[in-house]
């Protein structure tokens, strides 16, 4: 099998998830959904969601992680503020603490240096529901034996 087959069917993409609290799990699958097929990913790549821990209990990305069995990873503000990302926000930074939740999560969780998605921004279009998802994919690195 090629290197490229074995990582098209094994679980080592991770998604780092950033959303404004009460965002549906609807949105952020279909904002999943939106950056894995612009990018001609597999969905059945996907290990899990990582994200700030402050989001450990988000109803939507709890839903959507057992809904889809994923692995829900979270990481203090401490933790991410440490990762270089290529797209840091001074705005994320002043309400939590941290330049970069979908980013650096997605590398944190991953255990690698560089995404393979930058972070996407998707904000919900349907009146009265609130929410906006930020999206990031980092891919764990194949380990020489």
């Amino acid at each position: 099998m090629l290197l490229e087959e074995f990582s098209l069917y094994s679980k080592n993409l991770w998604v780092g998830v950033g959303c404004q609290k009460e965002t549906s799990q609807e949105l952020i699958e279909a904002a999943i959904i939106h950056v894995f097929r612009e990018h001609q990913l597999s969905q059945n790549a996907i290990a899990g969601i990582a994200t700030i821990d402050t989001k450990a209990d988000e109803a939507g990305l709890v839903e959507l992680c057992r809904k889809q069995n994923w692995l829900l990873k979270t990481f203090p503000a401490e933790v991410l503020r440490t990762v270089y990302v290529p797209n840091p926000s001074q705005l994320i930074y002043k309400h939590i603490a941290t330049p970069s939740v979908a980013e650096a999560a997605a590398l944190c969780a991953a255990e690698c240096k560089s995404l393979l998605v930058s972070k996407q921004i998707f904000r919900s279009v349907i009146q009265d529901q609130k929410g906006t998802v930020t999206v990031a994919i980092a891919q764990v690195e194949e380990r020489k034996v």
